[in-house]
């Protein structure tokens, strides 16, 4: 059944003579400016319960949007479900706008206008709008690291919304961490990396809640940095750490982004054993034993192009933002590699190693063990 159409003005003689004007826009989208008089209901939530929001009596009905697309669809939908005199407004509020008719800003609270204006380009995502945005903000992520790919990934995460962060680092600013680590400036040289991030974060984002601790991650502590997260980024920089980050993360069932870099290469992956035993693949799988210490030397040793820790760790950020949402294709699965000389990109498939000690369907916890150790070959 196909809705009339009436031009803004036809429409605002209308709303005058008592006919009742709904904007059926998100309430983020209103809050740049909607029609005066108007009611502001969301399109899905007037579809979902009309009879909540509308009168029972033949009131006429008319519904308005941004261009008039969405007003006609509602339009239509209520028409079906048997409202008798309902019309949509052709061009929307852009053509109320450009007819000069006047428009009012809905009461916004100073936290509502900041979340408006703060995520206005995520909101305006279908994958993201407002529920996804409160989803962000309520979500909780551990950052282990607050160097090379901790930084880009919690600036990132930061700017996102992701309203709780907990960085755990045990080292202070040095000047030589400067070339990559963007979360530190010359004035932070010597204050703890933890404490100079957060600092940074708020002057970004003031609404978030920055934990901050300034500890090595270890066998002892692990299980309460993890107390209370949704998932897990690893910025560390050394095996031992990288093998226990693992382990914890399938105890606690907890998906677990990892990211590496080494002088022009890095690698970023999803490790999500611990909720998709058989399915998924855990870093012991990929790295059953840990490669020699000079097959592998750290940034300190064999140096890292200052860019290649940002691409790191934005791909490891774009990882937890999904995996919060539930959107799209994590990397769970598959290996991601980057040959910044080259530029570029390689896709490898992982899968679970049946016979993993930790993973396997049915393999109990067996707790842990002394990671330096068993990385240095002992």
């Amino acid at each position: 059944m196909t809705a009339p159409e009436i031009l803004p003005e036809a429409a605002r003689a209308r709303h005058t003579q008592g006919a009742l004007l709904i904007d059926v826009r998100e309430a983020h989208e209103r809050a740049n400016g909607m029609a005066e008089g108007a009611f502001g209901i969301a399109k899905g939530d007037l579809e979902s319960s009309p009879a909540s929001h509308l009168p029972a009596n033949d009131r006429e009905i008319l519904l308005i949007c941004q261009s008039g697309r969405r007003s006609l669809a509602a339009a239509e939908h209520l028409l079906a479900l048997g409202y008798p005199n309902v019309t949509s407004v052709a061009g929307g509020t852009t053509a109320w706008r450009s007819a000069g008719l006047p428009l009012v800003q809905p009461l916004q609270t100073d936290a509502e206008r900041d979340f408006n204006e703060r995520y206005s380009r995520h909101l305006l995502l279908p994958q993201v709008g407002a529920q996804g945005q409160r989803r962000l903000q309520q979500a909780r992520v551990l950052v282990l690291g607050a160097g090379g790919l901790g930084s880009p990934a919690a600036f990132y995460l930061a700017a996102a919304g992701v309203g709780q962060l907990r960085l755990v680092d045990d080292d202070v600013v040095d000047r030589s961490n400067l070339q990559r680590q963007i979360l530190h400036t010359d004035a932070s040289v010597g204050q703890a990396k933890v404490a100079s991030a957060r600092e940074r974060l708020l002057a970004l984002n003031p609404h978030l809640h920055v934990e901050t601790v300034q500890a090595r991650a270890t066998s002892k502590n692990i299980d309460a940095l993890l107390e209370g997260v949704d998932v897990v980024l690893d910025g560390s920089d050394n095996f031992p750490l990288r093998y226990l980050l693992n382990d914890a993360c399938i105890k606690h069932a907890l998906p677990l982004v990892y990211g590496a870099v080494e002088r022009f290469t890095g690698q970023v992956s999803v490790f999500d054993a611990g909720r998709q035993r058989g399915h998924a693949p855990c870093y012991r799988c990929l790295f059953p034993e840990p490669p020699p210490a000079e097959l592998a030397p750290n940034c300190a040793e064999a140096g890292v192009l200052g860019v290649l820790p940002g691409m790191v760790g934005l791909l490891q950020a774009t990882e937890v933002l999904k995996l919060l949402l539930g959107i799209g294709e994590p990397l769970a699965g598959r290996l991601l590699s980057f040959d910044a000389l080259g530029m570029r990109f390689r896709e490898v498939r992982l899968r679970p190693d049946p016979g993993c000690p930790l993973c396997a369907p049915g393999a109990v916890f067996p707790g842990y063990i002394d990671y330096a150790a068993f990385c240095a070959g002992g």
